[in-house]
């Protein structure tokens, strides 16, 4: 009788145990969602997290939404370029149990919608790009908006009427940057210019200082920036002249020489998202958000900016914020002085995401 009732009992053990291992078997195998409704998410970068620039700012981001989204994991790849290759990294984050993607580099754009296919139940944001699947959108900011409130600090600022332009690529993306900066420029200073390089890097420090240090050279006095590092800051110190930043506020690299900087807030823009992906309430829309919004703003001007300059950047960024004042109305003119946009007329979302031209007072070509 003892041999029996030992006999049920270690059965009994025996089936609760594989049950107990049965449940976290089917827990371990998805550990995108864990207990209380957690997900995990993945995120890709074009450079390392220290750059100072553009990937610190999303991997900020990043931060933000695991520290105020409870039960959100998040995993991230840096260096990943912007090829094939993206296409294996998303997969193996999917395959950690990423359920939520978000490409934080314009080229990732046609390499996320492969992955999108063949992952059907996962979400994928592609950042500053324009095609959309049922499981993949688009964000963005108007980062054009602190671009102008910039310019107009820099066009206050020059004296030689010469500001240089560190770019990037001749994509759209740079090129509205670099118009609206060149407004905000112009409507306080009509004389000044804005002489633009292209490095064709997004992240290069030697590349990107070589290429200040050539717009000083050609008589230069204010250095402005779509580029990942502080290095066109560093130049414009070196040389006593002043800089524009970009992505974050770099004024710690270059005390001496920034007066402020456009700049990303990416966090509550995340958070937002993961918890409708969470809901069920996300859709594949895509996403410009403004300075109203909190996404895009321009860093704290710096002890080297006057007061009165001050005071005119902080009224205007108020008037973008109340509505009042809109830099995508004409009239706006091309390098050629030609009307590309009437008086009174506004431009469309998609003109403005499209553009492919300069405004006047921009001294550069588009390569084709």
């Amino acid at each position: 009788m003892k041999i029996k009732k030992l006999t049920v009992i270690l059965f009994c053990l025996l089936y609760c145990s594989v049950i107990l291992a049965g449940c976290g078997g089917a827990g371990s195998t998805n550990n995108s969602t864990a207990a209380g409704g957690g997900i995990t998410v993945g995120f890709i970068y074009i450079g390392p997290v220290g750059d100072a620039g553009w990937t610190t700012a999303h991997d900020n981001g990043r931060k933000y939404l695991e520290a105020n989204l409870p039960g959100c994991k998040t995993l991230f790849v840096e260096n990943v370029p912007e090829s094939a290759d993206s296409e294996r990294v998303m997969t193996e984050l999917i395959n950690k149990g990423c359920k939520v993607i978000f490409a934080t580099s314009f080229g990732y754009m046609d390499y996320v919608l492969n992955v999108a296919a063949k992952f059907p139940n996962v979400t994928f944001m592609h950042c500053s790009g324009y095609k959309t699947a049922a499981n993949a959108g688009t964000y963005f900011g108007q980062i054009e908006q602190p671009r102008y409130l910039s310019g107009i600090v820099a066009g206050e600022m020059t004296k030689a009427n010469k500001i240089g332009y560190v770019a990037a690529f001749p994509i759209p993306e740079c090129i509205r940057g670099i118009n609206f900066f060149t407004q905000g420029v112009r409507s306080v200073n009509p004389n000044a210019t804005v002489k633009v390089i292209w490095t064709n890097t997004w992240y290069d420090p030697a590349k990107e200082k070589d290429a200040a240090v050539s717009l000083l050279d050609a008589g230069c006095d204010v250095i402005a920036q779509h580029q990942d590092t502080p290095g066109p800051q560093q130049a414009a110190q070196d040389r006593g002249a002043f800089s524009i930043g970009y992505n974050t506020d770099m004024s710690s690299f270059a005390p001496n020489a920034n007066l402020t900087s456009p700049i990303w807030n990416w966090g509550p823009y995340y958070v937002k998202t993961v918890q409708a992906v969470m809901n069920g309430t996300w859709k594949n829309d895509q996403y410009w958000g403004s300075i109203a919004d909190g996404v895009v703003d321009i860093a704290p001007l710096t002890k080297l900016v006057p007061d009165n300059v001050k005071t005119d950047v902080t009224g205007k960024r108020q008037q973008m914020i109340d509505g009042t004042l809109n830099i995508f109305q004409g009239p706006i003119k091309d390098q050629s002085g030609a009307v590309k946009v009437a008086d009174g007329q506004k431009m469309t979302e998609d003109e403005v995401l499209n553009m492919n031209w300069f405004v006047e007072g921009v001294d550069g070509t588009i390569p084709k």
